[in-house]
């Protein structure tokens, strides 16, 4: 198997859970009492915040709703297609 395949067989999974935590945070934005703290939301919050946390200096609240979810969800399909899509980078490799 080369670095090519393996790298791709990583990303891919890694990409698209990282969406999908982030379209989650998006959801969870809606239930502002929501304790972000607790096991079950813990398991989004954590891989996500490292992300956010710094955008959110950078992307203010608009009319108080976060959005920095959802600028993430929008480079993390845009790097997954750039480099898996049809005629992504390691595709075409």
């Amino acid at each position: 198997m080369d670095s090519v395949a393996i790298a791709s067989w990583i990303l891919g999974p890694l990409l698209g859970v990282m969406t999908f935590l982030f379209i989650f945070r998006i959801v969870l934005t809606w239930y502002p009492q929501a304790n972000l703290t607790q096991f079950p939301l813990n398991v989004v919050v954590v891989p996500t915040e490292p992300f956010l946390a710094p955008s959110r200096k950078i992307v203010p609240p608009l009319g108080g709703v976060d959005i920095t979810p959802i600028i993430w969800v929008g480079i993390f399909s845009l790097l997954r297609e750039i480099l898996l899509g049809q005629q992504g980078i390691l595709t075409m490799m």
